[in-house]
């Protein structure tokens, strides 16, 4: 295989081992990115104890430092891909990201892991609005659902390297290895993307080349004529606050409730429902976008229900039929829901359509859910402080958000259609 994956230059579909090549090595680094960001809620409990947090104190630690500046940073970095290399984007925020990851297993204090956290967020927001708008130049419209599914392979992906794999080098070396587990192959995968991927042309299986550039107000104002695109945001990051939110907390509910983990679900589950996402979004029925969103809104919905009573019942073996019905579902919207965004974007805006989409997504699950869970655990548990009982109770109350993301997903459904019109033909106007 030669060392530049794309050719450039020439409006068609590149050969299919290239695309192919781009497609598996973007969902590596979407891999990475989300075990770095999820591996705190591996060693959450640790790190807590040794830092003598509360739980409120330990969840904004882990998650809100990494958060603000992921939001802060995501939009410039964004509006910087849609008129540069975004190839070099990709791989320079990976190696920043790992090396701070690196950091973060050395920190000693809680001022040094703070600013560590803080440094893996500017990185991280350098990754999925490139990787993405890359990976759309590779696959035309109508096969980007299907594309983009299998670039989600990186979140169970990355939630196994960041429980099992990283939770492995935890259990048998402490805490700090299991941020050294992910790091130090973040930076190597880095280099390889600089090394073996080479920047396509932008917007070339659209109507009209992307030569155009957008300023971030103009971006902005297309994207809020685009209700569907607002719906399919919101619904993705109101997913992201029901789904991850409560991933984020059940590590740490599972050990104080039961004394267990959830084993595999993550890796078997949400690879299978990836997996099931790829294939029924390349079936020639769901070309018509209205299915792929009524098909998200019913999943969603349906996968409610069972999020609520794993949080509800006090039964080990049924908290765990009840994850394997649900768990599955938080990475069953990822990827139609990064297409459905970049369908409705023009060529020369897509990176920051996604980044919008992340920004949503990342103050719900980074920022939303783990304070309020933590600040409700607290809340509920009063003077005696935290413990199984409270974080269930703030469990319960976030459960029944999906329902929520489900009404986005049927409301974006009425406009959809003529909107990736619009998309199409403002790129070629």
């Amino acid at each position: 295989m030669s060392s530049n994956a794309i050719a450039t230059g020439r409006p068609q579909v590149a050969p299919l081992l290239q695309r192919w090549y781009v497609l598996i090595v973007m969902c590596a680094v979407y891999a990475i990115n989300i075990a770095a960001r999820y591996v705190v809620t591996t060693v959450f409990e640790p790190i807590r104890l040794e830092l003598k947090l509360t739980d409120s104190g330990a969840a904004f630690l882990t998650g809100i430092p990494l958060a603000l500046f992921y939001v802060v940073c995501g939009i410039p970095i964004a509006w910087l891909a849609d008129r540069s290399n975004r190839r070099n984007i990709v791989a320079a925020s990976l190696i920043l990201w790992s090396g701070f990851t690196v950091l973060c297993g050395l920190s000693v204090t809680y001022w040094q892991f703070l600013v560590n956290r803080i440094g893996a967020g500017v990185g991280e927001a350098g990754a999925t609005p490139p990787s993405t708008s890359i990976v759309s130049d590779c696959f035309p419209a109508e096969r980007r659902p299907m594309a983009l599914s299998v670039f989600a392979l990186g979140a169970p992906l990355g939630a196994w390297l960041a429980t099992d794999v990283a939770g492995g080098f935890a259990g048998a070396y402490g805490w700090r290895a299991a941020f050294y587990a992910l790091g130090i192959p973040g930076i190597l995968l880095g280099l390889l993307v600089f090394l073996t991927i080479r920047e396509p042309r932008r917007g070339r299986l659209d109507a009209e080349l992307g030569d155009h550039k957008a300023s971030a107000s103009q971006s902005l104002a297309f994207l809020w004529r685009q209700r569907a695109a607002y719906h399919v945001i919101m619904a993705s990051g109101v997913c992201s606050l029901w789904g991850w939110g409560l991933v984020w907390w059940t590590p740490t509910f599972l050990l104080r409730t039961y004394g267990a983990i959830t084993g595999h679900i993550h890796l078997i589950g949400g690879i299978a429902a990836t997996v099931f996402a790829a294939w029924i979004m390349g079936r020639p029925f769901m070309l018509d976008p209205r299915r792929v969103l009524w098909l998200l809104g019913f999943v969603t919905g349906c996968a409610t229900i069972p999020s609520m009573i794993a949080y509800w019942t006090h039964s080990l073996w049924l908290a765990r039929l009840m994850f394997w019905a649900y768990v599955p579902a938080i990475y069953f919207f990822i990827g139609p829901c990064m297409a459905l965004v970049l369908n409705l974007a023009p060529s020369h805006m897509r990176s920051t359509f996604t980044a919008w989409s992340v920004l949503v997504g990342n103050v719900f699950n980074l920022i939303v859910a783990p304070q309020a869970v933590g600040l409700l655990s607290d809340w509920f548990g009063g003077t005696h402080g935290a413990d199984a009982a409270s974080l269930r109770l703030a469990l319960l109350v976030l459960a029944p958000t999906g329902f929520w993301a489900t009404w986005h997903f049927f409301l974006a459904a009425r406009t959809v259609v003529p909107e990736m019109k619009r998309a199409a033909g403002y790129s070629s106007a």
